[in-house]
């Protein structure tokens, strides 16, 4: 009876192809058998098969040392029993998945970076901390002016996909060179890199270890990275992947740029793109106005490059609907929309008023019209908010218990400087009577 190989044996996947189904029956004598040379079988992944897949493509470049601790292990099962909520992160990163894997990879970075900003910001571009930390990669506002994103009163691009990425992979870089470990680059990217030197060096001055698990730091940055290393895990295990039922990404660039010329109404590029509104702004959430300046980059679906392009040619109407106005007098928003004849909210929204306030004299505001792009330009220049709230002007007999003491005090000084005047005159009438002079700088009542 022939020796079959057991199922069961415990053998690489990859040597199984060396291992005979069955083994010639021993009989009296020895059977000669030849073995021939073993075929050379690969030790590496070949990355240049292209896989359907983004999350494959995810897990073949995941290269951080692994962290084991119960705070991993908790915001596993944490994670797991909250299958809706990872489904809506996943949803969301849709768009911008495939960019920042190709950026990743592009610069020879872990691609486990790709799953944070589902720890910062659930991979929404609109999310805001009460830090003031926006968009995906959540930049607070001085670091994000460090890595050069662009932030004044028409765009703020912590909140565009393609530039705080960019910014956010130049920022990781810079503090894994700083620290040589990608545990602590994430405790600095969440803590700061000055308060992660300081916490190592104390440790160091200790003779403690100085990695990521041994130092002191807040319980935000503690939680940091154990929540990124849960997502790894469940993310890197197709098994639990799937048996979450979580959404697989094509792996195919989503998003794609074009250019707009001249400035232009971001309800006239949604048009040009055959976009919803709403969905424009999903993709284009940096930009502050109804207008897109000139020369700004706008991101759309790939598949709506060729379309914009083509509508953009042979499109004859204005580009904008906007224009701009100068406040000549101290004037309310309400007043200012009755005169125009437009609605107060759109006017507050459009330039991100705080509502129905006073506006100072040489204030510009855009406003609907006919897109008359003369009275925009100089405007267009302008990186601070053009509108100048003024100080409310003081009430005027208006009656309370302060204006009521106020008044009774006022009454009561007049009533005195009055009777000193009076006084005063009494003896200046005196001394003219007796033929003496009057005090020089003094008139006579």
């Amino acid at each position: 009876m022939p020796l079959v190989a057991s199922a069961d044996l415990e053998v690489h996947p990859r040597l199984q192809t060396s291992i005979p189904s069955s083994f010639p029956t021993l009989g009296d004598g020895l059977n000669i058998m030849e073995i021939g040379p073993q075929p050379e079988l690969p030790l590496t992944i070949d990355l240049t098969l292209r896989s359907s897949d983004i999350w494959e493509r995810v897990r073949n470049g995941f290269a951080m040392t692994d962290l084991n601790d119960d705070l991993v292990l908790h915001y596993q099962q944490w994670y797991m029993a909250r299958p809706g909520m990872l489904r809506q992160m996943i949803e969301r990163s849709r768009p911008y998945l495939h960019h920042i894997v190709e950026a990743l990879e592009e610069r020879g970075m872990p691609t486990e970076l790709a799953l944070l900003p589902m720890v910062e910001s659930s991979f929404n571009p609109m999310a805001h901390s009460p830090a003031a930390a926006s968009g995906l990669w959540q930049f607070i506002p001085a670091t994000g002016r460090r890595f050069n994103l662009e932030q004044n009163w028409w765009q703020d691009e912590r909140r565009d996909v393609f530039a705080s990425t960019n910014a956010a992979l130049d920022y990781l870089q810079t503090i894994y060179d700083m620290h040589g470990d990608w545990h602590l680059a994430l405790a600095s990217y969440n803590w700061g890199e000055g308060a992660v030197k300081r916490a190592v060096e104390r440790n160091a001055a200790s003779g403690l270890p100085t990695d990521y698990p041994n130092l002191r730091m807040p319980k935000e940055t503690r939680h940091y990275v154990p929540k990124l290393q849960a997502l790894k895990n469940i993310i890197g295990n197709p098994e639990t992947f799937a048996r979450l039922n979580l959404p697989l990404i094509p792996n195919e660039p989503y998003l794609a740029t074009a250019a707009a010329p001249r400035p232009m109404d971001v309800k006239t590029a949604a048009r040009l793109a055959n976009m919803s509104v709403e969905e424009f702004r999903h993709l284009n959430p940096s930009h502050n106005r109804p207008i897109i300046k000139a020369h700004t980059p706008l991101i759309l679906p790939a598949d709506r490059i060729a379309i914009f392009n083509a509508n953009l040619a042979n499109n004859q109407a204005p580009l904008t609907q906007w224009q701009a106005y100068a406040v000549k007098s101290p004037q309310r928003i309400n007043d200012i929309a009755s005169q125009l004849g437009v609605s107060s909210r759109e006017l507050i929204q459009a330039n991100g008023l705080p509502g129905n306030v006073r506006l100072a004299a040489g204030s510009k505001l855009l406003v609907p019209g006919n897109g008359n792009l003369e009275s925009l330009q100089r405007m267009l220049g302008m990186e601070s908010s053009p509108a100048i709230i003024a100080p409310e002007p003081r009430a005027r007999g208006k009656k309370g218990k302060k204006g009521k003491a106020g008044s009774a005090k006022n009454k009561k000084s007049a009533a005195g400087k009055a009777k000193a005047g009076n006084s005063r005159a009494s003896k200046a009438r005196s001394s003219a009577g007796k033929g003496k002079p009057t005090p020089r700088g003094k008139k006579k009542r």
